[in-house]
C-alpha cells in the first residue's frame, strides 16, 4: 500500500465520504485543504456527454471570469505594422510575423495565449501541428483571430479563460487561486459553468453535464452537484 505524507493523509481524511457538494461547500473544503507552500490554483474539471470525434459535438468557448484567474498570462500576437504597434501598446509580451513563426518552429513558445490578425493566418496556419495540441491556435470562435488586437490582449490579460472539450469530453480550467475569497471563487465557478452550459453543441445527446470536480493543484478532488453549479 502506498505511503502518503501527513498533509496528503489529512486532506484525504477531510474529503472522505464527501461528494456532490454545493459549489459553496466544495470551495470551502478545497480552499481549507490547499496547504502547499505556494498559492495553489483552484481547478475545475467538467465531464460532458459529448463525443469530440464528431464535429457537431465539439465544445469550445471563452469566458471572462468576474474575478480573474490570479495568473499572469503571457500573450503573443501575430500582426504587422500598425496592428503590431497596437498590440505592443496594449501589453502583448511577444509580437511578430514570420520572425515569430520561425521562433515557434525552433521550439521556443514563451506565451500562454496566441492572437492573430486575419491576414496573418496563412503564416500562423503553418504552426498548426505545434500550437494545436497546446490549445494555442488562434480561432475566430473564441475571439483570438481579430483586427481588434488591443481588446483581445486586454481580455487575455484580464482573466479571460478559453475552454475546449478534450478526448472523453472533459473540459478543465484554472478558475482562481487558493488565496481568493470564497465568494470570488464561487462567482468564478458559476461563470465558468454557465459559459460551458451555453456552449452546448447541437449534436449533444442525453445528459450534457455529467459531472463536475473541484480541486487545488496539490489537493484531492471533490465532486460538485451539477444542478447546484448550473443554477443561475
Amino acid at each position: 500500500m502506498a505511503k502518503f505524507g501527513k498533509r496528503t493523509r489529512a486532506a484525504r481524511e477531510a474529503f472522505q465520504g464527501k461528494e456532490s457538494l454545493t459549489v459553496e461547500e466544495a470551495v470551502a473544503l478545497v480552499k481549507s485543504n490547499a496547504s502547499a507552500k505556494f498559492d495553489e490554483t483552484i481547478e475545475i474539471a467538467m465531464n460532458l456527454g459529448v463525443d469530440t470525434r464528431h464535429a457537431d459535438q465539439m465544445v469550445r468557448g471563452v469566458v471572462g471570469l468576474p474575478n480573474g484567474t490570479g495568473k499572469s498570462v503571457r500573450v503573443a500576437v501575430f500582426a504587422r505594422d500598425a496592428k503590431a504597434d497596437e498590440a505592443r501598446e496594449a501589453g502583448a509580451d511577444v509580437v511578430g510575423a514570420e520572425d515569430l513563426m520561425q521562433t515557434v518552429q525552433g521550439g521556443t513558445i514563451e506565451f500562454d495565449r496566441c492572437i492573430a490578425t486575419p491576414d496573418m493566418m496563412p503564416v500562423v496556419g503553418r504552426l498548426g501541428k505545434i500550437l494545436g495540441p497546446r490549445n494555442l491556435m488562434p480561432n475566430p470562435k473564441v475571439g483570438t483571430v481579430t483586427m481588434d488586437v488591443a481588446a483581445a490582449v486586454q481580455a487575455a490579460k484580464g482573466g479571460e479563460v478559453q475552454f475546449k472539450a478534450e478526448k472523453g469530453g472533459v473540459v478543465h480550467a484554472g478558475i482562481g487561486k487558493a488565496s481568493f475569497d470564497e465568494v470570488k471563487l464561487v462567482e468564478n465557478i458559476r461563470a465558468f459553468v454557465g459559459a460551458v452550459a451555453k456552449a452546448k453543441p447541437t449534436g449533444a445527446k442525453g445528459a450534457y453535464m455529467k459531472g463536475i470536480t473541484l480541486s487545488s493543484t496539490m489537493g484531492p478532488g471533490v465532486t460538485v452537484n451539477v444542478d447546484n453549479a448550473a443554477a443561475e
